[in-house]
């Protein structure tokens, strides 16, 4: 007797509730291995089911949909960002593209906050020192110094529900906000923040003292942090990265870390395909960098969450309807179908 329920590819492991939830609403195959599928294994197990679901570390070019079975329709991405998906391809082929945006805002805003307050309090360094040594010599004036964040400038690339987030924690701790973004926030954002708006991000990158990236990555966004602007930024400033490695110039970064003209970068996203650069670890033992692997969202609530909005982007589908995180490609023709 044949299932009447979806039939799902589930490409990573994810929380066991939520894995019961969908065995019991769709016909699951979950990659029990939880190691990334390379394209022959993505299409080995989509055959004859409806939906992908897929996530970041899942490449889902335009030559992997093109070689989809006609029987996927949706391709629901545990995640927010989908710079993995040729979104444009997708569209093209007739598939459905879902996020699960908005989970992942609180927990997130809160690792970059975490990573701002460990660089300049050295927080990672002061923890190591103590499992090093298995003792304290006791509290000193000149031990340890850091510097406060009260006073200091912090401007934000990317003002939305993260940026926004990460602002009002930032206020909090007595730092000044501007923010450069593609549309400016209506005064009952900025307002209650303090907070000044760049129309320019060269300007703006001059004038702060820590620069934190919350922009998805996009044509226009890849390389954001280039090294030109690199050079822009004040001498011992900091720059945090909790969104994609993509939007900085990594080797400018170490380059100018290396040589003092940056104090240095907490980054919870780095160029990892062929291995962490030896050169960031240096930094890293150093103290120079504070490194965390991908960890921004890594919450139990979150992916819990991040599960559930896949269930309902898929049950909505399924039933024939619009899913109410459907994607769509950034051109004129699919905004206008959309």
């Amino acid at each position: 007797m044949t299932s009447s329920k979806p039939k799902i590819l589930v490409t990573r492991r994810l929380p066991e509730t939520i894995e019961a939830r969908m065995a019991t609403l769709f016909e699951t195959d979950v990659n029990e291995s939880d190691q990334t599928l390379t394209a022959e294994d993505i299409l080995s197990g989509i055959q004859g089911k409806d939906v992908l679901v897929s996530t970041i570390t899942d490449r889902i070019d335009a030559d992997l949909i093109r070689r989809l079975p006609p029987s996927v329709r949706l391709i629901a991405q545990f995640g927010n960002g989908v710079d993995n998906i040729d979104l444009e391809a997708a569209w093209a082929a007739g598939l459905t593209v879902t996020n699960t945006p908005s989970v992942l805002t609180e927990d997130t805003a809160d690792m970059a906050m975490a990573l701002m307050l460990a660089l300049p309090r050295r927080l990672v360094e002061g923890t190591q020192l103590l499992l090093r040594d298995r003792a304290w010599a006791g509290w000193s004036p000149t031990s340890m110094l850091g510097h406060r964040l009260r006073g200091k400038a912090l401007g934000i690339v990317g003002m939305g529900r993260i940026g926004t987030a990460v602002a009002q924690r930032a206020r909090a701790f007595g730092l000044t906000i501007h923010y450069y973004s593609r549309n400016r926030r209506p005064p009952a954002v900025e307002e209650p923040l303090g907070a000044t708006y760049w129309p320019d991000l060269d300007a703006m990158i001059e004038a702060v003292d820590l620069v934190s990236l919350h922009t998805p990555l996009t044509r226009d966004t890849a390389n954001i942090l280039s090294a030109a602007r690199l050079d822009r930024l004040k001498p011992g400033a900091y720059v945090v990265n909790v969104s994609r490695p993509e939007l900085v110039d990594e080797i400018a970064l170490i380059e100018r870390i290396e040589s003092g003209r940056l104090a240095g970068a907490a980054l919870d996203v780095f160029d990892n395909r062929h291995g962490i650069n030896p050169r960031l670890l240096v930094l890293a033992e150093v103290n120079r960098v504070v490194l965390t692997g991908h960890m921004a969202s890594a919450t139990l609530e979150a992916r819990i969450e991040m599960g559930e909005t896949v269930i309902v982007n898929i049950r909505t589908f399924m039933d024939g309807h619009q899913p109410p995180h459907r994607l769509l490609p950034d051109t004129p023709v699919a905004r206008a179908r959309g």
